[in-house]
């Protein structure tokens, strides 16, 4: 099965993510590895990006995206496991002191 959004073709995640905002994820999260002027560069093209008036709901759709995901996948990314049985106080080493 394909998913498409819009006329392009989604594979991964990240793809989804890309198509979603426009820009490629790289931009905004840099690359491991990167040098000093790397980074310089791939900032100054994400605040020209973030300058152009098409891309002004940019951060709002980065974070209305992020509030879906943690949504979506809350119960995977915060599952607790209670503890099997409740934590007992400790016992001073003292004989006769107070616990």
């Amino acid at each position: 099965m394909r998913t498409y959004v819009g006329h392009q073709q989604a594979v991964s995640a990240e793809d989804f993510v890309e198509l979603a905002l426009g820009t490629p994820v790289e931009l905004w999260l840099g690359v491991e590895g990167e040098s000093e002027m790397e980074r310089t560069a791939r900032l100054d093209a994400a605040r020209d990006i973030l300058a152009d008036p098409e891309y002004r709901s940019l951060p709002d759709d980065v974070a209305r995206i992020a509030a879906e995901v943690i949504e979506a996948h809350a119960p995977e990314l915060f599952n607790v496991v209670p503890l099997a049985r409740p934590v007992r106080r400790r016992r001073s080493s003292r004989k006769g002191a107070a616990a």
